[in-house]
């Protein structure tokens, strides 16, 4: 929890200081009512006041009272508008952080958990900022204060409120010790059910089409019944210290009481000033509540700790991972520069291994690809292409060797300026809730609009216009989460168009053109010769018609180039590339 107090800027620490100063205004107000209430006693016990007297002091207990309650509300807005401020700080970082994890990181942590850390954790941690405020500046204060005062009154009573106070205390302690861990499980299981509900809709379509209903909801049962038995643990433990609170406050009153008559009448206190001594052990009675009063209220924190700290914990472990992928340390070298001069990009001896794996999925890539080239990766599943050119935008660092564009290290250039020369178009289309323009128009380098004619041109070389004019509001259409209102294709050829509008020097297409039939994949080809003519494009295709005009194939198998060439060449002297096309082409094709 103290990591994250870092965080605190100088309005935190302001609003922390409001809440201090009228904190200790507001128990000094708390800690004056009980001699009044004393003096109003005395004059009932003793006939030696009047009824006037019995109003002066009741008005300023009332002043006092009011003045404890205008207190709280300056504390309370304090603690409102610092934990939500404080809040807004922590998902502010933690979604900025998350944002720079490369997918190595996102997978050490989980999807479903990342997001339960941002909402719920962060959630928890304002609550108990929020109420600890409140709180746990207000009971030292009360405590320390409240004890000075009952010790002038009657030490031999304050042994009594000792022995109430520690058995309030000891009681807390070993509850929280017991529920920690539990509330360790709960967010567990809070990240274990957000996978599962998050699985279960994304795959919504399979479960039914194999009628798994039954079995997901066995599996979500499981999670969701754990996830009820810590939390009624942790409400049965909790519910164990009001009553017992109940009890020790029941138990202190006459305690006090008791031990204040058998003072009377054991002759300790004079029969002359026995009046005067109840009268102040009503007061010290009062102190007496005050204490046990700030103790309960510091058990309900207490309650709330277990939760916030495993919260924060697990917010600090996000904070505190460092992203795989990080900036060069050469922020001067600029990549169109090199590019000008050269263009080439080379796979120096680089081999990749994942994470926890054995053995590497890549294994001493040596190639080159020319600016300009078209160059083209074909191989079996899982042969490591995607990983590949993945190196070349720094989705993935190689474990081994480098890659390099005219000469310089991708390594060594900012991820900001290599984001903007290499434009990428995963297998899996992404789009964003919005319009069609805002999706194609996404992530521009000059940060400016884009005309509606460069979306036009877009979307025509990605053949999309031709959907896309038919729509009611053409390209200002709705797009909604993930684009569930277009097709795969459609959302393929959406995606395309928006690599086409970001006019990279480097086109990466990883097996983007999988879900086009055959007349679109050949009209879009020959739409991005004339777009792509001063570019770089790598294709990462399993159709060899994608890719048999490409200048140069490689051919990759168990993570190795096996040959290069171009489509005539491989047919001749490779015998993989001969498979993959008898599979796909007929024997004239083959021939010819």
């Amino acid at each position: 929890m103290l990591r994250l107090i870092r965080l605190f800027g100088r309005r935190e620490w302001s609003l922390l200081g409001v809440a201090l100063v009228f904190t200790v205004t507001g128990v000094w107000m708390d800690l004056s009512i009980p001699p009044y209430l004393g003096s109003i006693t005395y004059i009932v016990t003793t006939g030696d006041g009047t009824v006037a007297d019995i109003w002066e002091q009741g008005s300023y207990m009332v002043a006092f009272a009011i003045g404890s309650l205008l207190t709280a509300v300056v504390v309370a807005w304090a603690g409102a508008m610092l934990s939500s401020g404080f809040s807004a700080k922590m998902r502010k970082a933690v979604y900025e952080h998350v944002g720079d994890f490369s997918n190595t990181d996102v997978k050490k942590f989980s999807v479903s958990s990342l997001i339960t850390r941002c909402t719920n954790d962060i959630t928890q941690v304002r609550m108990f900022i929020s109420i600890a405020i409140l709180i746990m500046m207000r009971v030292p204060i009360v405590i320390v204060w409240a004890i000075m005062k009952m010790m002038d009154v009657s030490s031999e009573l304050s042994v009594i409120t000792a022995v109430a106070v520690g058995s309030i205390a000891f009681m807390t302690v070993m509850i929280v010790i017991i529920v920690l861990p539990r509330f360790k499980r709960i967010q567990e299981n809070t990240d274990r059910l957000n996978l599962e509900s998050r699985e279960n809709l994304t795959g919504i379509r399979v479960v039914r089409a194999y009628n798994a209903e039954g079995f997901e909801q066995k599996k979500f049962g499981r999670t969701n019944e754990a996830l009820a038995r810590d939390n009624l643990f942790l409400n049965r433990a909790m519910g164990i210290a009001m009553p017992f609170i109940m009890l020790v406050i029941s138990a202190l009153t006459v305690a006090i009481y008791w031990t204040a008559s058998r003072m009377i009448d054991s002759g300790h206190v004079d029969i002359m000033a026995a009046q005067g001594f109840f009268a102040d052990t009503v007061v010290f009675l009062q102190y007496s509540f005050l204490i046990v009063g700030s103790f309960i209220m510091m058990i309900m924190v207490f309650m709330m700790l277990p939760g916030a700290m495993v919260s924060a914990k697990r917010i600090n472990e996000v904070l505190k991972t460092k992203p795989a992928i990080v900036d060069g340390v050469k922020a001067d070298i600029s990549l169109n520069d090199a590019f000008s001069q050269d263009g080439t990009i080379r796979f120096n001896a680089v081999s990749y291994k994942y994470q926890g794996a054995e053995e590497n999925v890549l294994s001493d890539i040596n190639i080159e690809i020319k600016k300009g080239q078209t160059a083209a990766f074909i191989g079996s599943t899982g042969c490591g292409k995607t990983t590949l050119v993945n190196l070349i935008s720094r989705i993935a660092d190689p474990t081994l060797g480098s890659v390099t564009i005219g000469g310089v290290n991708v390594c060594d250039v900012r991820l900001e300026e290599l984001n903007d020369f290499v434009g990428y178009t995963p297998q899996t289309a992404t789009l964003f809730g919005g319009t069609i323009k805002e999706n194609v128009a996404f992530g521009r380098v000059d940060g400016k609009d884009v005309s509606n004619e460069e979306i036009e041109k877009a979307l025509r070389t990605a053949q999309a216009w031709e959907f896309v004019s038919e729509l009611d509001d053409g390209m200002n259409a709705v797009v909604e989460q993930n684009g569930k209102n277009f097709s795969g294709g459609q959302k393929q050829r959406l995606s395309i168009a928006r690599t086409v509008a970001r006019q990279p020097k480097v086109f990466i297409f990883d097996d983007t053109f999988s879900a086009l039939d055959y007349r679109t994949d050949r009209a879009l080809r020959a739409a991005l010769i004339k777009e792509t003519e001063d570019a770089t494009v790598i294709i990462v295709a399993q159709r060899i018609g994608t890719i048999r005009s490409a200048d140069v194939i490689f051919v990759m198998d168990r993570g190795r180039i096996v040959s290069t060439g171009k489509h005539e060449k491989l047919l001749k002297t490779c015998e993989v590339y001969k498979q993959i096309a008898r599979s796909q082409l007929g024997e004239e094709e083959l021939v010819s």
